[in-house]
């Protein structure tokens, strides 16, 4: 998650699980926080909500009750934050189930032995 080919190669294997959508959710959060303008701020987190967090959409992220209660209240006045437990929660949900799988897959093992060749080449 640190570097752009990571998150690159991570969310090229999520999209072969179908849930590329966290990846995505989790980027927009990103970018979100680095926002200062308010009315920015507030088009980025209604996209971000009808894009995820809304149950109509269909890339909606899992999230608990709880969780998407708050971001419901919070979405009158939202702020760079409004996703934080979302994106934990997310990001939580990766770390536990999808990365490791990623970690046993082809498609890191192919990404490892590309960056170890380029690094014997230098």
């Amino acid at each position: 998650m640190l570097t752009p080919a990571g998150r690159n190669a991570f969310r090229e294997f999520l999209r072969t699980e179908f849930s590329e959508e966290n990846m995505l959710f989790w980027m927009a959060c990103e970018e979100l926080k680095k926002e200062a303008n308010k009315t920015v701020i507030e088009e980025k987190a209604r996209t971000i909500y009808e894009d995820y967090i809304s149950i109509l959409s269909p890339k909606e992220v899992s999230l608990d009750s709880r969780v998407r209660e708050v971001i419901n209240r919070n979405m009158g006045e939202p702020s760079q934050h409004i996703f934080d437990d979302a994106q934990l929660q997310i990001y939580t949900l990766m770390h536990r189930d999808s990365y490791p799988r990623f970690m046993n897959s082809a498609l890191y093992k192919d990404l490892l032995q590309s960056l170890s060749e380029k690094s014997v080449e230098a």
